[in-house]
């Protein structure tokens, strides 16, 4: 059997490395050799595990649609924790992710001063996004870590999954903002981005919200 070191490993850019039979020890170790100042991002399900290095392209796309959701959630007066891409795991479920951005909505208060999380105990977050450019976002990872509101992005569109009975269902409306029309405006905005740019569009995007929350009181 051939040993490779991480270090020896180099993924770049838009490309993903899958290894097979990764135990959970493992898994962990990796995690803790590769830090978490790093920019690869990884998943871990049921003994495999999935290093991906994003593009630029996922990158601004990643932001800019957290970004989007801050104003959301800034305009509805709705409080919230950000966590980032906080590795979420469980070794009894055999699972681990990393979102793109996550956020603790309705569990907010629960996670105020938290800088470790622990799944066992604590809540997953309420809503998580990914942006998936090069591969597809491992879906039962998240069903079993019971993720109540998962955003997928791909190819300029918005697909909204919904925690139902332990298996995701695709909605047009998000639990979390039920009167506002998430499902065209979000991909709109981020395709905007690219021509009018990240400030100018957060501004519109801003307005656009005020606009919507007047128009529904």
């Amino acid at each position: 059997m051939v040993t490779l070191q991480l270090r020896q490993l180099s993924v770049p850019p838009g490309h993903r490395v899958i290894l097979h039979d990764v135990s959970w020890q493992e898994f962990e170790a990796i995690l803790e050799e590769l830090g978490n100042h790093r920019a690869t991002r990884l998943a871990y399900s049921h003994a495999t595990l999935e290093m991906k290095m994003p593009l630029p392209k996922h990158e601004k796309a990643k932001v800019i649609i957290g970004d989007l959701v801050k104003i959301l959630l800034e305009e509805l007066e709705i409080d919230c924790e950000t966590f980032g891409s906080t590795t979420f795991k469980r070794e009894d479920m055999a699972v681990g992710v990393e979102p793109d951005d996550s956020f603790y909505i309705q569990n907010h208060a629960q996670m105020i001063g938290k800088e470790r999380i622990d799944l066992r105990v604590d809540p997953p977050p309420d809503l998580a996004i990914e942006v998936d450019v090069t591969s597809k976002t491992q879906l039962d990872a998240y069903e079993a870590l019971r993720v109540p509101e998962l955003w997928r992005y791909e190819n300029g569109k918005l697909q909204i999954n919904i925690l139902q009975d332990g298996k995701y269902l695709e909605s047009e409306i998000s639990p979390t903002f039920p009167n506002l029309p998430i499902f065209e405006a979000i991909p709109r905005f981020v395709e905007q981005s690219q021509t009018l740019g990240r400030s100018p569009t957060l501004r519109v995007f801003r307005q656009w919200v005020r606009e919507k929350i007047q128009n529904n009181s």
